[in-house]
């Protein structure tokens, strides 16, 4: 029986140190390493450039269960999200792979629902400001900040 080798994700500081000495890096969505949320989603992010920057993009790879469900909330900046497998209710508007969402800081939507079979995500922030804004009567239980930056964020 063949095992999988254990893949320690790699940090923010190896990543700074890997690009400040050669200025690039490959890994993979493995090697960053995804936690998983409340609501049992996994969150994989990653910023272009120096993960100490603001001002760069950030990239997140999130995988949704079926039905999991995020409160309607916005953000802080533009940002642009892909679905890649599986389907995804955005307010009454159903996402499938290949379809493309394009959104404005400080736009409300939601709530998000993944379809019966799941959904996995790319979800591209124009800079560092992705924390999830949670709207109405929204908590924010389930946007999953806390979590993302505590693993994530310098």
């Amino acid at each position: 029986m063949a095992t999988e080798e254990l893949i320690q994700p790699v940090t923010t500081d190896e990543i700074s140190n890997e690009l400040n000495k050669r200025g690039h890096i490959v890994t993979s969505w493995k090697g960053i390493g995804g936690i998983t949320l409340p609501t049992e989603a996994i969150a994989t992010m990653y910023k272009i450039g120096l993960p100490e920057n603001p001002e760069a993009p950030t990239v997140f790879k999130m995988n949704f269960p079926p039905g999991c469900t995020i409160e309607s909330h916005t953000h802080a900046c533009d940002y642009s999200e892909i679905v890649l497998e599986g389907s995804q209710m955005i307010g009454r508007t159903w996402l499938y792979p290949g379809d493309l969402r394009i959104g404005l800081a400080n736009r409300g939507y939601g709530p998000l629902v993944a379809g019966p079979e799941g959904a996995t995500v790319l979800v591209i922030f124009a800079d560092s400001n992705w924390e999830g804004i949670p709207l109405g009567k929204g908590t924010g239980d389930t946007l999953g900040t806390t979590e993302i930056t505590d693993r994530f964020e310098v």
